[in-house]
């Protein structure tokens, strides 16, 4: 897992007054409990839904939750700022964008929505509101940037409903839907698909089933009677009379459909199976998603995803509905949030088009210092900022340089060369012994650069060269030139020198 930095905010706890979740996303609660390590105490506010997710993942990492509720009208004072929450509409309900008023003026942050003017539960991103704010006049606009170089606008959520069914309805074995644990509304979908088409339907993976139980339980999710059987009750039924809900549509190696591709779940693929991955490929995750869709195929089933069927439309805001916003908002200086660099310029680009003054864009980057007063924003400073890595239990003692070793070590394997010299003449009195892993089953495939290594130690010896850390980097450079011609592979080499 990555989290940012918190290092920032660790010399200024005392100055948080309190976490505010737009929605409850995993890439947007997902981090809190490891902020919470630092102060426990902070108040987290949000929706309904949102905090009861979060509240599910306090309790795992065993930290206490301090909630506040909100919905959309309500104002709260916290400190010196005033918090008006309104609607908006993203790929999972319940969610909110916050308008904030202070002394320095006001600040209005979307969270991650989309205009979808049909949705699934009825509650649209709230447009009075946002003419209401651009009426009294807003100093700040936080936007989010996803699709802001996408043209036009997000299709409807409902578009995805009959697709679902007639995938569904023509499959003839088992159907296998990958979609994020949180995404309730497409779950409901494949739940109303499912039913629609005679088959029951197995929640898998102890995310999916903890979040559409609270999510059913607040009445976000609506579940027919007898819809939903549990995994272990799942052999009782026919192939054709079932779809398994599961996580995984990104790749992730742990989760139920990579661990299915890869025969290592107790769902064991078969021929003639479906397979839906209901979701939009992540930047950065095109190799995982592909390892997992041959994975998939070589098992014999068909993979059906947003390149070959409409099983998937986004959450965030494209072009066209960015531009509606803007105009109704009228927002003295505009700051693009949530996306990657390119996405921000995209929407910088749309708020220029609606008239706002280059000058009072601001593009910028994790650790920027912005400045608010007197209706004008600026960029004043930077803050040091970067990732930290979770391995097990241990927070930000991994570095980028231990995940490269890790890498080369699951993509090229490793070659260790165990050599004893006379530490007087630096010759040879023993080795050199090689040993491999994850590179050749075979050992006589090293017989050839035994020679070499014997040679480079001996050329090195007359030089004078005695020191163990010198001959071992000598080795290294005699292994590694003979890897990389002979076999064009680029594996970690850990030579170890003993004097004898």
């Amino acid at each position: 897992m990555i989290l940012p930095d918190f290092g920032y905010l660790k010399n200024r706890l005392s100055d948080i007054i309190g976490i505010f979740l737009t929605h409850g996303h995993e890439d947007h609660i997902g981090g809190v409990p490891y902020l919470l390590r630092m102060r426990a105490d902070i108040p987290i506010i949000g929706s309904s839904l949102t905090l009861a997710f979060i509240e599910a993942k306090l309790k795992e990492h065993r930290l206490p939750a301090y909630t506040h509720t909100v919905r959309e009208g309500d104002v709260e004072v916290m400190g010196d700022f005033e918090l008006e929450f309104i609607a908006v509409n993203h790929s999972i309900p319940d969610a909110l964008a916050v308008l904030i008023k202070s002394k320095a003026g006001t600040i209005l942050h979307t969270g991650d929505f989309k205009m979808d003017q049909i949705p699934l539960d009825g509650r649209i991103t709230d447009l009075r509101a946002f003419a209401r704010i651009g009426e009294a006049g807003l100093d700040l606009f936080l936007c989010d940037s996803t699709n802001a170089d996408v043209p036009g606008f997000t299709p409807l959520e409902k578009d995805i409903g009959p697709v679902l069914h007639d995938v569904i309805g023509r499959a003839t074995k088992r159907v296998i839907v990958a979609s994020f644990s949180s995404h309730v509304h497409r779950v409901q979908q494949v739940i109303d698909a499912a039913v629609s088409n005679n088959r029951k339907v197995v929640l898998v993976g102890r995310s999916m089933v903890r979040n559409m139980q609270i999510a059913a339980e607040l009445g976000f999710l609506k579940i027919p009677d007898d819809a939903v059987v549990d995994l272990k009750d799942s052999n009782k039924y026919e192939p054709s009379e079932l779809v398994f809900m599961t996580t995984g549509s990104q790749g992730e190696p742990m989760a139920g459909l990579s661990r299915m591709a890869k025969l290592e779940h107790e769902i064991e693929i078969a021929e003639g199976d479906t397979v839906i991955l209901a979701s939009s490929l992540i930047p950065g995750n095109e190799n995982a998603v592909y390892r997992v869709i041959d994975g998939l195929t070589k098992l014999g089933a068909n993979v059906i995803h947003k390149g070959n069927a409409k099983v998937h439309v986004s959450g965030h805001a494209a072009a066209g509905e960015l531009m509606y916003v803007y105009n109704i908002l009228k927002p003295r200086n505009v700051l693009p949030v949530h996306g990657e660099y390119r996405h921000l310029v995209a929407n910088a680009r749309v708020a220029e088009q609606t008239g706002i003054s280059k000058e009072n864009i601001i593009l910028a980057e994790d650790g920027f210092v912005i400045d608010l007063s007197d209706g004008v924003a600026k960029v004043v400073g930077e803050v040091e900022c970067g990732l930290l890595y979770v391995d097990g239990k241990t927070v930000g003692t991994i570095t980028e340089e231990d995940l490269k070793d890790r890498r080369i070590l699951s993509e090229e394997g490793f070659i260790s060369v165990f050599v004893v010299v006379d530490a007087n003449t630096g010759l040879i009195t023993a080795g050199p012994e090689i040993r491999a892993r994850a590179f050749a089953e075979e050992d006589h495939v090293f017989d050839d650069v035994k020679p070499q290594i014997e040679r480079a130690l001996l050329q090195a010896a007359r030089e004078g060269i005695r020191d163990t850390h010198s001959l071992q980097q000598v080795i290294r450079r005699s292994v590694g030139g003979w890897v990389s011609k002979a076999h064009r592979r680029k594996p970690m080499i850990i030579p170890v020198v003993i004097h004898g």
